[in-house]
């Protein structure tokens, strides 16, 4: 049955997108020499009586599709309220409830959901959906048995393998793309070991390249080497030899003004005692006779008076 070209790519795309990144526990089988032969292969639930199973669904697309739903039966026997012997699916899916927007992998889902919640009030096999309102560990029991004998493999399909689940090979990838967390740039930093030379670093800050987006700029710390080169210990030593080295280093402001202090006082005892000596080496030996005698005729009146007083 041929579908609208239209359709066609649809049913393409969608294929592609599928077998590229399936829904989990489903996936889709094509032909090469037919686009529209699909068949959908649903792994049974964990926790349900069809888990281990694999269940095929064959698909057939008519002309009105996607306007209408295609028709989907169970290739794989089954025991379910909801499918019937010859494998007729029985949900509002693809009936009344269908919509173009739906397509092959979001009816996969729905009857996968309906191996989980079967719906016993529209059940296509009575025997199923009676046994099932009745007594559940027998329906279970049965529908175990019927999932061990007929959606059972020996191996899993290909479909399910982990190689095959990319569909890509791993050897075939290309190049990851970093992420904004590893672009972020670090200043970097060198440990230098005892044998190296010692060097200062120096942060060198660069600008962001566009003003549309600014970013914040990043530092790159740079080493430049203290130790100089034997030329340069040749030219030290001879500047060395004719510097003059200074008397005492330097002390702090009120040291220094302390030190004005004392050499003022000491220059003024030294202009003092220079004064003495020239008065001295001028007058001679007189001089200091008078001064004597002075000293002398003072004492005798000091005396004088203190005999009036008596």
């Amino acid at each position: 049955m041929s579908v609208s070209p239209a359709a066609l790519r649809r049913l393409m795309r969608e294929l592609s997108e599928l077998k590229k990144s399936p829904p989990e526990g489903i996936r889709v089988q094509t032909s090469e020499d037919n686009i529209l032969d699909v068949i959908g292969i649903i792994e049974g639930p964990e926790g349900t009586p069809y888990a281990g199973g694999y269940f095929k669904v064959k698909f057939r697309f008519t002309e009105e599709f996607p306007a209408a739903p295609p028709k989907c039966t169970f290739a794989t026997k089954i025991f379910h309220p909801n499918v019937s012997n010859s494998g007729e699916i029985c949900v509002n899916t693809l009936k009344k409830d269908w919509k173009s927007t739906y397509g092959i992998g979001h009816i996969l889902v729905t009857v996968k959901c309906l191996l989980i919640y079967p719906n016993p009030e529209s059940a296509l096999d009575e025997e199923a959906g009676k046994l099932l309102l009745e007594d559940y560990q027998a329906y279970a029991s049965r529908a175990k048995l019927i999932t061990s004998v007929h959606a059972t493999p020996r191996t899993k399909p290909v479909e399910f393998l982990s190689s095959s689940i990319s569909g890509e090979d791993p050897s075939e990838a290309g190049p990851s793309v970093p992420t904004s967390s590893s672009c972020v740039p670090t200043p970097f930093t060198q440990t230098p070991s005892p044998s190296s030379q010692s060097s200062l670093p120096i942060i060198v800050t660069s600008k962001p390249q566009s003003q549309s987006h600014p970013s914040p700029p990043s530092a790159t710390a740079l080493s430049i080497p203290l130790t100089p080169s034997p030329s340069s210990n040749k030219e030290s030593l001879v500047s060395n030899k004719e510097r003059h080295l200074s008397p005492s280093p330097l002390s702090t402001a009120d040291a220094n003004i302390e030190n004005d202090k004392f050499k003022a006082s000491a220059a003024v005892v030294d202009k003092n005692k220079m004064s003495l000596v020239s008065t001295t080496a001028s007058h001679g030996p007189k001089a200091v006779k008078r001064a004597a005698t002075g000293g002398g005729a003072t004492n005798a009146e000091k005396r004088k008076k203190a005999l009036k007083r008596l």
